[in-house]
């Protein structure tokens, strides 16, 4: 089982996947009837990137599900890995905050 492993490269993986899941099931909760396409236009064309930014806010609550769950497992190695991606990706979300 994936839970098992304590390896830094798993988490920057899982860091890095997550929000992904997690921006798609943004995407599915508002805004459900346009296709992916439709969605990701909508994102960057929107002025002030505010619907892009709550997303991926929103989508970094993955990342802190999983890094969560290897803190409690003691997988300290993952949980760094996860932790790492978390705050470049947290970085990604500020400066579109604060420049867009």
């Amino acid at each position: 089982m994936i839970i098992t492993k304590d390896n830094t490269k798993l988490g920057l993986i899982l860091g890095t996947v997550a929000p992904i899941f997690g921006l798609l099931l943004f995407k599915t909760y508002k805004f459900g009837i346009f296709s992916i396409k439709e969605f990701f236009q909508f994102l960057f064309v929107e002025p002030g990137f505010r619907t892009l930014s709550a997303g991926l806010t929103i989508s970094l609550l993955a990342n802190a599900v999983i890094f969560t769950l290897y803190i409690n497992s003691h997988k300290d190695k993952t949980a760094k890995g996860i932790f790492i991606t978390t705050a470049i990706y947290g970085l990604a979300i500020l400066l579109i905050k604060t420049f867009a």
